[in-house]
């Protein structure tokens, strides 16, 4: 078990985990509300700038961009919540290795397109090195609340649930 070498506890009985998970799954739910809100309003944007990456077959395209944005939605409010806020935070974890993979394939494809993350492909950012940062720390933040938030702030700790 790993220990944090200035207190001598290991770093999976620090104290401090419930709220420092608490904070982080907050950062994380406004980062996906935020991202979901464009996309569940403009599905058909966002079904444009899957099309670009040109990963997914053409018939997958618009189910992927009509699911997915409630998808982060649902995960979102579940790590609000704290109602199996470790489920959420593997639910946002695999959207993330999935986004990773495609901007790590577009990036070496020297692909010049909006990530589609925010907002259409006219007014979105273009993808780069630091979109790719960007999503790496998200994905980190979700492995933590994973791995530590083992009895989350929230409802699931109000109701006696034990989010195991």
């Amino acid at each position: 078990m790993p220990t944090d070498s200035r207190f001598g506890v290991p770093l999976a009985e620090w104290k401090g985990h419930p709220v420092l998970s608490l904070l982080l799954r907050w950062v994380l739910a406004a980062v996906f509300l935020f991202a979901c809100w464009y996309k569940i309003l403009n599905p058909d944007d966002f079904a444009l700038s899957v099309a670009t990456y040109g990963i997914l077959p053409t018939v997958l395209v618009n189910p992927f961009a009509i699911i997915l944005p409630w998808i982060e939605l649902v995960a979102a409010l579940m790590l609000i919540a704290g109602l199996r806020a470790r489920a959420g935070a593997l639910l946002m974890a695999g959207m993330m290795l999935l986004f990773i993979i495609a901007l790590i394939i577009a990036l070496m494809e020297g692909l010049d397109l909006s990530c589609g993350c925010f907002a259409s492909t006219e007014t979105g950012e273009s993808i780069n090195r630091m979109t790719l940062l960007r999503d790496v720390l998200l994905l980190a933040t979700s492995v933590y609340i994973l791995v530590y938030d083992r009895r989350p702030l929230g409802l699931d700790r109000l109701l006696g649930g034990n989010n195991k």
